[in-house]
């Protein structure tokens, strides 16, 4: 059994002893259970890194962002009304590449997030639930840059890390940051059957701390200010669970 289907038989099982903690808070509660599968789309701004690409010889990475996944659920509060509790993860990466001279190139920025989730529904908003909230985590952006000629040897490989000359081919490099986040979030659910749901939503992902490491986690010196692990994000996926809006 894979983690998402685990995840949704979790809170399947928690949806049946909650119902009638519902009726306990009133029909107007807004009161749910669930979770699923929650693709969505990240955007971050690569300027600090495009800089570098030119010369590093391949294209840059787009503005637009790249495609994640990743899994959300969360749970009614029974004693405070129309507050819900949860978690989230999600993540994705992008790639540029070439090959000049020989050599093959290739840029990967790669995003990943989640944490502990709280919201508060709209009680005034009927129908669909609209909610307010966010996560509290962290995350990691990383960049890996790889170069070489599709030509690896066991022994050469070994006589390349010890090669002082500088003339070694296949090279690769890491760049990452770990940092705790703080994200403001608003998402719609629309259920269209009383164990299922719809959900859009999206948030802003403030991230504390840009210290960067290298490879093997050595510090990064002279990063650039303009490169920090801000993203803003949108998901939608169908939420299996119980919902009453």
């Amino acid at each position: 059994m894979n983690k998402t289907a685990a995840f949704l038989i979790f809170f399947l099982i928690l949806s049946v002893p909650v119902i009638k903690a519902q009726e306990e808070m009133g029909f107007d509660s807004k009161f749910a259970a669930g979770g699923g599968f929650t693709p969505g789309w990240i955007v971050l701004n690569p300027d600090a890194v495009n800089e570098k690409l030119a010369g590093f010889g391949t294209d840059k990475f787009p503005a637009s962002g790249m495609f994640a996944t990743g899994g959300t659920g969360y749970i009614s509060i029974p004693f405070i009304e129309n507050v819900r509790i949860g978690g989230m993860g999600l993540g994705g990466s992008m790639s540029a590449g070439s090959v000049k001279d020989g050599l093959r190139k290739e840029a990967v920025y790669s995003v990943r997030m989640g944490g502990f989730t709280i919201e508060y529904t709209f009680p005034f908003i009927k129908s669909v639930a609209v909610s307010a909230g966010g996560i509290l985590g962290g995350g990691s952006n990383t960049i890996e840059l790889y170069q070489n000629n599709a030509q690896y040897n066991w022994n050469r490989s070994w006589q390349e890390l010890s090669d002082t000359s500088g003339s070694a081919k296949n090279l690769y490099r890491k760049f990452k940051n770990y940092h705790f986040a703080i994200t403001p979030t608003i998402n719609v659910d629309i259920p269209f059957y009383r164990f299922a749901a719809f959900r859009i939503g999206g948030g802003y992902k403030f991230a504390l701390g840009n210290n960067w490491v290298a490879d093997n986690d050595q510090p990064l010196n002279n990063t650039p200010s303009n490169l920090n692990s801000n993203v803003f994000f949108l998901q939608a996926g169908i939420f299996i669970g119980f919902f009453n809006y």
